[in-house]
């Protein structure tokens, strides 16, 4: 019989669809370290320095408090295949930097810069940014000095605190990168 005359959104089992909610929170007593809650699944993460911060600044080391929706993945394609993922996805090029310049008119975006131009660079020697889950942290509207380049991606292999991002292992990464769509929303605090 097959799913004749069934909605298409009935089709798909449940663990394939995107989720409609993650929620991140800091650990008791552990400000920089803490927990993503995304379905059943509880994952440890690192946190920025300042922990989560309602009134997030430039440079202070905060996450910041909110609700955000994931935008984009970026990845690594020189070190690994290609995510699955319901969200749009961009292999990172040599060139590709996020603007953190409150004075840069591009600022809290994506840019390209030449070697030794400021921005923070996305293709890095170490894996943090293997995969990058973009936010929409201060885009509508985009305020100068109130934070940028606010990413979920990799973490250290000890938890260490991040400059204001929030930090899962390659394997968390990967499961929560299958279950992530544009509708999504993801609850920081």
């Amino acid at each position: 019989m097959g799913n004749i005359g069934f909605p298409r959104a009935y089709q798909t089992p449940l663990r394939d669809r995107p989720l409609s909610l993650v929620s991140i929170h800091a650990a008791a007593g552990r400000p920089s370290q803490g927990w993503l809650v995304a379905g059943p699944q509880i994952l440890p993460v690192a946190l920025g320095r300042g922990g989560i911060k309602a009134n997030k600044f430039e440079g202070d080391g905060g996450t910041p408090r909110g609700t955000f929706h994931p935008v984009r993945v970026w990845w690594r394609n020189d070190r690994h295949p290609q995510p699955k993922t319901h969200l749009p996805t961009r292999a990172i090029r040599h060139n590709d930097a996020w603007s953190e310049d409150p004075a840069d008119r591009h600022y809290n975006r994506a840019v390209e810069r030449k070697a030794g131009d400021d921005g923070d660079r996305l293709m890095r020697a170490d894996h943090l940014y293997d995969f990058i889950i973009e936010i929409d942290h201060n885009t509508r509207p985009r305020i100068a000095g109130r934070g940028s380049a606010v990413f979920l991606h990799l973490a250290r292999e000890n938890f260490s605190p991040t400059a204001g991002c929030v930090g899962l292992t390659r394997r968390a990464m990967l499961r929560l990168l299958s279950r992530l769509g544009p509708q999504t929303r993801i609850v920081i605090g």
